[in-house]
C-alpha cells in the first residue's frame, strides 16, 4: 500500500514538474517542411522525465517485462481492441471539431493499423511486400466510467484548450468539467485522446508505456485539433499524426531513433530498436531518394534507401508500419505494469462498452435554425446515439406544416416547411428494436408572422410578456436574466422592453429581434428611418457596456450591424443600485438613416443586442420604421392625404374564402393585389368602392397552403393585410 502511494504521489508530482514549463521556441528543425508547429514533442517528454532517476528505476520494471514480451511469438489473426474515447477541449473556436471530423479520424487510424489504406500497395519498390496488418482496432468506448452511455466523445469548454504548456491542467479541465462524466478516465481502462487548441507548439504528444503512470488519465494522447482526420479543421496533409502518436504510445521511436529532431549527423549512431528499419536520419518531407546513412546494412546485407513513408518518420507520405514494428506494438499490449494489457481484455471492453455491440442510449436531435419566416424550410438532423433503426417525429400543433419529398415522420433526417406562425414544439422517439427513447424539446421552432407593413411601430403595450411571442423572439445567451416586459412604465405608454443588467457577473450578451416587416413598397429614391427611445445607466462610471442594431434583408439567415452605442456613448450618468427612469428625461431617442435600398425587401427584420459587463438595466422603447426623414414624433398612422381605412380580414386563416371589410370617406377606384411570400401576384382585381363600408369577397380554395399578403392601393389608400390559406 505504502509503494503504490508513493508511485501515485511521485506521478502527480513528476507530471506537474514536467508539464510547467515556460513557453517553447519554435523549433523549426523539428517541424514538417512548411509547417509553423512542431510535429511531435513525444521525446521532448520523455527526455523529461529520464532526468528523474526515481522515474528511470520505476521505468526500468516496465521495459524488463516488455523485453521479455519481446521474446513470445505475436500470434497471426488475432485482433486487439482498444476502446478509446476522445476528449474535446475547446474555448469556444474552431478547436470544437465535429463529431464527423473526430469520425474520420478513428476511421483513418484503424484502416492504417490494419493496412487497409490503399496507399500500402505503392510503397517504394525496396518496401514492397513489407507494410505489415498490426492486427490492432480502436473501437469508441459507449461506456463512461459511471456506466453512463454516450457517444465516445466528451467536449469540455475551458480557455486552457489554447493554453497548451501544461498538459496536466489540461486534463484537470477536462476531469472537472466534461459533459459526460466528471471524474478520472483510467488509462488502463481508455485509450484518451485530448484534442485541444494548443498543446505547447506541437501537433501531437504522448508518452511511452510506463508503470509510473499506468492508471492516470495522463497516459494518454494529445492532439491538435487541425492534425486530427482529414476533414472540417484538419487535411489529409495532416491526417496521419494520431497514426504517428499511437505508435509512440504502443512504444515505438522515431525511425531514426530517440530524439526529435530529423536530419541531425548523430542519428546515425541511434536506433530504433527495430531490425526491419533502415538506420536514417529522418526526413521532413517526401524525399523518396533519402539515404542518410549509407552502409545500413544489417538487416538486408546492402545498403539500402531510408523508409521515408513509414508513420514515424515526418514524411508527409507515410503510409506503412513494418513487421518489427507490429512485434515491438503487439508486445507493448501484453505487459501487465503499463496497464496496456488491460485495455483489451474482454472485461473491460464490456465494462466500457467496446464491444462492437451498438444499443441505443439517447434520442437527440438538432435543427439547422429554429426561427423562420412562414414558408420555409428547416432541416432536422437525427443525432440519435449508438444504435438507431427507426425514427418517429412528432410535431405539435399538428398543422400549419409538412414534411418535404416524403409523406410521413419516420425519415431519419427530415426536411419540414412551417407555413403558419406560431411556436412549435419538436419531439424524435428513436429506437433500436427493442428500446426507444425520446427527446421532446418544446417551443422550439418560432415561426413569424407574415410581414408587418410600414408604418411600424411597437410599443409593447400589448403583450402581457415577451416569453413564446412570434413576433418578438428573446435571446438569452448566458442563460441568466433576459429582456422581458416592464409593466409599471414607459416612454409612451406603460410598458416597455426591459434587461435587468444590473447584479448580472461577468460578460453577457441579451437580444430581441423582431418579426419581418414588408419594406418591399419603398422606392429605391426613398428613405427608410429606424428610430428607437431607450433610457440607461451606468453602475459605475468606469463600465463600458455596448448596445448594437443589426438589420436583415432575407429574415434573418445574414445581419448586418448598422449601428453601435457604447461606454459613455451610451450612457455617461452611473447609478449605484438598480435604476430605473422616472421621467422622459431619462430617456434618449436615436434615429437612424442608414438603412440602404439592398435592405427594401418584404423580410426585413431587427436585431437589438445588448453587451453587458455587470452595469445596470437598459429599457427599449418606440421602436418605429417609417419611411421618410426622422421624425421626433411617432409615426404609426398613414400620411400625405392618405386615409386610414381600418382594413380587415376575415377568417384568418382561412381554408376555401376571404372577405376583406374597409371603410372609405368617399367613392373611389382600388386596386386590389394578393401576393404570395415571394411577392408574385397570385390574383388583381380592380373594384369601384364606395363611400362607407365595403366588403369583398374572394375565393382562396384554389390557393397552395402557405402565406400571403392582400395590398390594396388607391388614390388615398395604400393598405395590406397578412393571412395564410390552410
Amino acid at each position: 500500500m505504502k509503494f503504490k502511494y508513493f508511485l501515485l504521489t511521485f506521478s502527480i508530482l513528476l507530471f506537474s514538474s514536467l508539464n510547467a514549463q515556460t513557453h517553447r521556441v519554435f523549433d523549426p528543425s523539428n517541424a514538417r517542411d512548411g509547417e509553423s508547429v512542431e510535429y511531435c514533442h513525444q521525446h521532448v517528454k520523455m527526455q523529461e522525465l529520464y532526468k528523474d532517476p526515481n522515474f528511470i528505476a520505476l521505468n526500468a520494471i516496465s521495459e524488463a517485462e516488455f523485453q521479455e514480451k519481446l521474446k513470445e511469438p505475436s500470434p497471426k489473426d488475432v485482433v486487439y481492441t482498444i476502446p478509446i474515447v476522445f476528449h474535446v477541449l475547446h474555448n469556444e473556436g474552431s478547436e470544437n471539431i465535429s463529431d464527423e471530423q473526430i469520425y474520420d479520424a478513428l476511421s483513418l487510424l484503424n484502416r492504417d493499423f490494419r493496412k487497409e489504406n490503399p496507399d500500402a500497395a505503392t510503397v517504394h519498390s525496396d518496401f514492397q511486400g513489407m507494410p505489415s496488418d498490426i492486427e490492432i482496432e480502436f473501437v469508441l468506448a459507449t461506456k463512461s466510467p459511471n456506466g453512463q452511455c454516450f457517444k465516445g466523445i466528451t467536449r469540455t469548454s475551458s480557455v486552457l484548450s489554447v493554453q497548451g504548456e501544461d498538459g496536466t491542467e489540461q486534463v484537470s479541465a477536462i476531469v472537472s468539467g466534461n459533459d459526460i462524466y466528471n471524474g478520472t478516465w483510467a488509462g488502463n481502462k481508455y485509450l484518451n485522446i485530448f484534442v485541444c487548441g494548443d498543446i505547447g507548439g506541437a501537433a501531437g504528444y504522448t508518452y511511452n508505456p510506463g508503470g509510473w503512470n499506468a492508471t492516470s488519465m495522463t497516459n494518454g494522447i494529445w492532439l491538435l485539433h487541425n492534425y486530427t482526420g482529414s476533414i472540417g479543421t484538419s487535411s489529409l496533409g495532416t491526417s496521419r499524426t494520431l497514426t504517428h502518436e499511437v505508435g509512440h504510445w504502443l512504444n515505438l521511436s522515431h525511425t531514426w531513433g530517440g530524439d526529435n529532431n530529423p536530419n541531425q549527423a548523430s542519428s546515425c549512431n541511434q536506433d530504433d530498436q527495430v531490425d526491419d528499419t533502415p538506420l536514417c536520419k529522418g526526413v521532413t518531407s517526401c524525399n523518396m531518394n533519402s539515404n542518410g546513412c549509407s552502409g545500413d546494412n544489417s538487416y538486408w546485407g546492402f545498403d539500402i534507401r531510408d523508409n521515408v513513408e513509414n508513420y514515424m518518420d515526418y514524411s508527409y507520405c507515410s503510409k506503412m508500419f513494418t513487421e518489427g514494428q507490429r512485434t515491438r506494438m503487439r508486445a507493448a499490449l501484453q505487459v501487465q505494469n503499463t496497464g496496456r494489457k488491460n485495455l483489451w481484455q474482454t472485461s473491460n471492453l464490456n465494462a466500457t462498452g467496446a464491444t462492437g455491440v451498438m444499443v441505443l442510449c439517447e434520442a437527440a436531435f438538432d435543427a439547422n435554425r429554429t426561427t423562420i419566416c412562414a414558408g420555409d424550410e428547416i432541416q432536422f438532423t437525427d443525432d440519435s446515439y449508438n444504435a438507431v433503426s427507426t425514427w418517429d417525429w412528432t410535431i405539435t400543433p399538428s398543422t400549419g406544416w409538412e414534411f418535404v419529398n416524403t409523406t410521413d415522420n419516420s425519415s431519419q433526417d427530415p426536411n419540414i416547411v412551417f407555413f403558419q406562425e406560431g411556436i412549435y414544439s419538436i419531439s424524435l422517439t428513436a429506437s433500436d428494436g427493442s428500446s426507444t427513447d425520446v427527446e421532446t424539446k418544446n417551443n422550439y421552432i418560432r415561426v413569424l408572422p407574415v410581414s408587418a407593413s410600414l408604418p411600424y411601430w411597437e410599443g409593447f403595450e400589448e403583450y402581457t410578456t415577451l416569453q413564446n411571442l412570434t413576433n418578438w423572439e428573446v435571446l438569452n445567451v448566458n442563460n441568466n436574466n433576459e429582456f422581458s416586459l416592464e409593466s409599471g412604465f414607459g416612454y409612451s405608454g406603460n410598458k416597455c422592453a426591459r434587461l435587468p443588467n444590473f447584479g448580472q457577473q461577468g460578460s453577457n450578451v441579451d437580444e430581441l429581434i423582431s418579426q419581418s416587416i414588408d419594406v418591399s413598397s419603398v422606392s429605391d429614391t426613398s428613405d427608410i428611418t429606424l428610430s428607437f427611445r431607450y433610457a440607461y445607466r451606468k453602475k459605475t462610471s468606469s463600465d463600458y457596456e455596448l448596445f448594437k442594431v443589426f438589420v436583415s434583408s432575407n429574415c434573418g439567415d445574414v445581419w448586418s450591424q448598422k449601428k453601435t452605442l457604447g461606454g459613455s456613448q451610451l450612457g455617461s450618468q452611473a447609478s449605484n443600485s438598480s435604476w430605473f427612469p422616472s421621467s422622459t428625461a431619462d430617456w434618449k431617442t436615436v434615429h437612424m438613416t442608414n438603412i440602404s435600398e439592398a435592405y427594401y425587401t418584404s423580410n426585413f427584420r431587427m436585431r437589438f443586442r445588448f453587451e453587458g459587463e455587470g452595469g445596470n438595466n437598459f429599457y427599449l422603447d418606440d421602436i418605429n420604421l417609417y419611411e421618410g426623414s426622422p421624425s421626433d414624433d411617432l409615426v404609426n398612422g398613414l400620411y400625405d392625404g392618405q386615409q386610414e381605412i381600418g382594413l380587415s380580414l376575415y377568417p384568418n386563416p382561412t381554408d376555401s374564402e376571404i372577405s376583406i371589410d374597409f371603410n372609405l370617406n368617399s367613392n373611389e377606384k382600388i386596386q386590389i393585389d394578393i401576393v404570395d411570400i415571394l411577392g408574385k401576384k397570385i390574383r388583381s382585381l380592380i373594384i369601384n368602392a364606395n363611400e362607407g363600408k365595403n366588403s369583398v369577397f374572394i375565393e382562396t380554395q384554389s390557393f397552395a397552403k402557405g402565406a400571403y399578403r392582400v395590398h390594396m392601393n388607391g388614390k388615398t389608400v395604400s393598405s395590406s393585410l397578412p393571412f395564410v390559406k390552410l
